[in-house]
């Protein structure tokens, strides 16, 4: 069975729509966005928004957070644990450590 769709319907704000529909949005806009299948969604934000006359300002902004900084960051913390573990640190900074790891673990999966 096809799905129904209402009569009044209101189009999904940019931001909700997942990066497929995003692409299908873009490719539907024309030929203005080139490498639309290689850009990943806040690429594809971006652009549409640049198409679009959109300005960013208007929406609120949000902090860039890079996952590939956030595992170096965990890779730091998890070198700083060993060297504190081989020093002989009291176990409390070693869990302190152990934490810092753990959360930033958690940032990474939150972010993706």
């Amino acid at each position: 069975m096809a799905k129904k769709e209402k009569k009044g319907k209101k189009e999904k704000p940019l931001e909700r729509m997942t990066a497929k529909e995003l692409r299908e949005y873009a490719l539907s806009l024309g030929g203005e966005i080139v490498g639309v299948h290689g850009m990943n969604k806040e690429e594809l934000l971006t652009a549409i928004k640049e198409v679009k006359g959109i300005s960013d300002a208007a929406t609120k902004t949000v902090k860039a957070v890079n996952v590939r900084e956030i595992k170096e960051k965990v890779q730091t913390m998890r070198q700083a644990k060993l060297a504190a573990i081989a020093a002989g640190e009291p176990r409390s900074k070693i869990n302190i450590l152990r934490k810092r790891v753990n959360r930033l673990k958690k940032l990474t999966r939150k972010v993706a």
